[in-house]
């Protein structure tokens, strides 16, 4: 299956769910393909053949963005070069959660999460460590008596009990035991964070020093800029005053290309709920693209009062749930 046909796909399985999906991003370089939210979840998709393609640099992107859009970064994926993903299996690359289209839709679709994920040395599961402590204490049984029965010494199964992850052999084999499941569900939507191993996240790049002017003055403004290098837009921006007005900002002179990332910035604002706006190097005939604002910086460099900045990109840049 190509790339594109499998983002097409993805896209309407995505729609399917009753998630609001932003057009892809077609610009490049690009940290992400599609942003996608429902109620409260919002998933920013990498999405790849072989997830091998996934680099350093854009999983770090990824998780800056996830951070700064209170988004969960998500790769969906068919293989690697070595071996197919399995369906209802996490897997990880670069510290950002991993999954098939088949547990894609068993998450989206069906909203049932997967229970397995990949790590070194094989699959594992997250054991209810309360439930099995109760379970075995019902039954009559000790700490030694389990671990004879599984093959593993006493002191592993106190660990499961205090919440160590366990393999999923293991897993099965106390779900034989007991004839009941001990696996709870691994949260994607949330970063599977309570089993991903991940370093802490990535610094923010430096800035373009074509940009450098108009961050500027946007923190001067009194907004905490974020610099991006792999996405349709330079940088995050946050209003330090109204902690829920976020400003996705893109800067270039107004050409067509720059028109068809103000486009996608609209589109993924829309989903993201953020403003967007493009501050051009030239004067515009107009002071939008669909919901971008455009702010020449020479307008933007005239403004001497932060208030007033603020209030400019809140008057010209709508927000989707406005």
């Amino acid at each position: 299956m190509s790339r594109t046909a499998l983002v097409g796909n993805i896209t309407a399985m995505l729609e399917d769910a009753d998630f609001l999906v932003s057009d892809r991003c077609s610009v490049r370089p690009k940290s992400f393909d599609l942003a996608a939210r429902r109620g409260d979840d919002l998933v920013l998709l990498k999405i790849l053949g072989n997830i091998d393609a996934l680099t350093r640099e854009t999983g770090a992107e990824l998780r800056r963005l996830g951070d700064y859009l209170s988004a969960t970064p998500m790769v969906i994926g068919l293989r690697t070069r070595n071996q197919e993903l399995e369906p209802g299996v996490v897997y990880f690359r670069h510290g950002v959660p991993v999954i098939n289209p088949d547990t894609a839709y068993d998450l989206f679709i069906e909203e049932v999460p997967p229970l397995i994920y990949a790590a070194p040395g094989g699959l594992y599961v997250s054991i209810d460590g309360d439930l099995l402590a109760d379970e075995r204490e019902e039954r009559g049984w000790s700490l030694g008596q389990l671990a004879s029965e599984l093959g593993v010494s006493r002191r592993t199964v106190s660990k499961y009990e205090d919440g160590m992850n366990a393999s999923i052999e293991v897993a099965i084999q106390l779900e034989t035991l007991f004839d009941r499941p001990f696996s709870n569900p691994v949260s994607v939507l949330d970063g599977a964070e309570e089993v991903r191993d991940a370093d802490p996240l990535p610094d923010a790049p430096a800035v373009d020093p074509d940009d450098e002017h108009v961050l500027a003055i946007l923190t001067e403004a009194g907004f905490d800029v974020h610099p991006t290098n792999r996405s349709p837009f330079k940088a995050v921006s946050t209003d330090g005053n109204r902690s829920e007005q976020t400003v996705l900002t893109g800067h270039s002179s107004f050409t067509r290309s720059a028109e068809k990332r103000a486009k996608l910035m609209s589109s993924i604002g829309r989903v993201t709920k953020a403003r967007s706006v493009y501050f051009t190097s030239d004067e515009t005939k107009t002071d939008s693209v669909d919901d971008t604002a455009l702010v020449s910086c020479e307008e933007l460099a005239a403004i001497d009062d932060p208030d007033a900045i603020r209030e400019l990109l809140r008057e010209r840049a709508t927000r989707p749930d406005e």
